[in-house]
């Protein structure tokens, strides 16, 4: 009994370890120790193994602790029931992780195998259903340790298998066998050498093609909360008022950012808008990218709007990469039933461009907010002639919750993964300016008005990750799929051998030949 106990114990604190690896925490081998607590708990222990059933227990537990308290901020926006509802929606994902786990960890080299489970489970969570929801990726917790590094090879899916390789390694070498005991350490030996490797060889994808001066406007929210977007005309007086004081202050940008929802007022309808938004480009006498509402043929969209000098509009970019249940609702009629949180929802349609706007001749690379957990919203940037990249968000909603910072740690991944500058403009923090590295040269506070100004480096070339990511995700997913089936046929075929008539009487006479003994 107390086994089984550690067991669940084991897989509850396991976690809550995986938890401490993401922002604002930050303690990335902390997420690798989850990982092996884990897979710990899957593993037979003095040859007593975990049953399917189990295993698959033990997975939700593990999910469950993560996810619960890596997602309290959505709390902020529609309490507690809700978010803890999408707490245990994510872990039953994780059934499969555990009860795969628990038939994989069976095999002598289990602990090669199972990172590609995860991963498999991982990627399914990420895609489905209404587009899934990545925000939960292994990789993000682990943008400042040196596995990070080798996003540039194959993106975040990399990274999620090497992180999850090391934990199982960590299991592995107090194996009794030594040639498993042996492979783990030369494991753990080649992971970390691939990350130097990797750090090393950074920034050799493509080559500096020239220097920007960029300024990333942070106006600030008369209030937080959800209220703040009926005081849409005071956030976008913020902007330009914090946009005309960084031309007071002497500073000469080539173009200026603003967030996401910058504007909520449609400057294309409403005139005051217009004329404000114009006064603040005069002011700079440099293009702007402002974050507004506008409205097509097609219907409302989330924009990412180019204002030039002179009055004109330029390039835009309308987000393709739309969150669901908060600028679309899925299934409305009948969420309505279930919630009154659903009114609040929006009914946004997506974009199909490229994610490139052209600002005063640079080729900027556009991810609004959400789309940043999206692997292809930059790749087709970069793909695209992107020189420098931007994650306009707007984060007023979620208070001085940790939302932010697991989102900024998103953007310096892909800084790294495609090897461009990223530039994070918030309307109420934090706003942040990010380079190629990954390493943060400006931040801001929570709730504070500011302007960040910094002279980045444009870039040329593509990574492997950016070239190649996706199909060398989609191999690790289908061998993570493959071994699944792998490992639940063989526990089911072991289930039957030893239910089987034979193999009873075999056992008996096993036992009778040792008693003699």
């Amino acid at each position: 009994m107390w086994r089984l106990l550690a067991r669940w114990l084991l897989a509850a604190g396991s976690g809550a370890v995986v938890y401490t690896g993401y922002a604002p925490l930050n303690w990335w081998p902390m997420a690798c120790v989850g990982i092996a607590l884990f897979y710990f708990s899957l593993s037979p222990w003095r040859g007593e193994r975990v049953s399917l059933r189990l295993g698959a227990g033990l997975g939700f537990v593990h999910g469950f602790a993560t996810y619960a308290l890596l997602l309290p901020w959505i709390g902020e926006l529609v309490g507690n029931t809700p978010y803890l509802a999408l707490a245990a929606a994510l872990s039953l994902y994780a059934i499969l992780t555990g009860l795969c786990g628990a038939a994989i960890a069976r095999w002598r080299f289990g602990f090669l195998a199972f990172p590609f489970i995860y991963l498999a489970v991982e990627f399914v969570r990420s895609s489905v259903p209404f587009g899934g929801f990545a925000w939960v990726r292994l990789a993000w917790g682990q943008v400042n340790g040196p596995l990070a590094q080798l996003v540039q090879w194959g993106g975040p899916a990399l990274v999620t298998v090497t992180a999850s390789l090391l934990g199982t390694s960590l299991v592995a070498v107090w194996s009794r066998r030594h040639a498993v005991r042996f492979t783990a350490i030369g494991v753990i030996v080649a992971v970390f050498a691939a990350s130097f490797v990797a750090g090393w060889t950074r920034g050799t994808a493509g080559h500096e093609t020239g220097r920007v001066t960029v300024a990333a406007v942070q106006g600030n929210v008369p209030r937080m909360g959800l209220d703040f977007n009926a005081q849409r005309r005071a956030v976008l007086n913020n902007h330009v008022r914090v946009t005309k004081q960084l031309a007071e202050d002497g500073h000469e940008p080539d173009l200026v950012i603003w967030p996401e929802n910058s504007s909520d007022v449609n400057p294309f309808t409403d005139e005051e808008a217009r004329a404000s938004i114009e006064s603040a480009v005069e002011a700079v006498g440099v293009p702007i990218l402002v974050g507004t509402l506008t409205y097509d043929q097609v219907g409302a969209r989330n924009t990412m709007q180019v204002f030039e000098p002179g009055g004109h509009p330029g390039d835009r970019h309308y987000k393709k990469y739309l969150q669901p249940f908060g600028e679309t609702m899925p299934m409305r009629d009948f969420f309505a039933k279930l919630s009154d949180y659903v009114e609040l929802a929006g009914d946004f349609k997506p974009g199909d461009g490229n994610g490139v706007v052209n600002m005063a001749g640079v080729a900027v690379g556009v991810a609004t907010c959400y789309e940043v957990i999206f692997d292809q919203a930059f790749r087709t940037a970069v793909q695209s002639g992107a020189q420098i990249l931007t994650t306009p968000t707007n984060n007023a909603t979620f208070g001085f919750s940790d939302m932010t910072y697991q989102q900024l740690a998103m953007s310096r991944m892909r800084a790294l993964e495609t090897d461009r500058a990223v530039v994070v403009p918030a309307t109420s923090g934090v706003s942040a300016i990010v380079h190629p590295d990954g390493k943060i040269s400006q931040e801001s506070n929570i709730f504070e008005a500011k302007y960040l100004v910094e002279d980045l480096p444009l870039r040329s070339g593509e990574t492997l990750a950016v070239r190649f990511g996706s199909i060398l995700e989609l191999a690790m997913v289908i061998i993570g799929g493959v071994l699944t089936l792998a490992a639940l046929i063989s526990a089911g075929s072991r289930r039957s051998a030893a239910a089987s008539p034979t193999a009873a009487r075999a056992k008996k006479k096993t036992r009778s030949t040792r008693a003699k003994k």
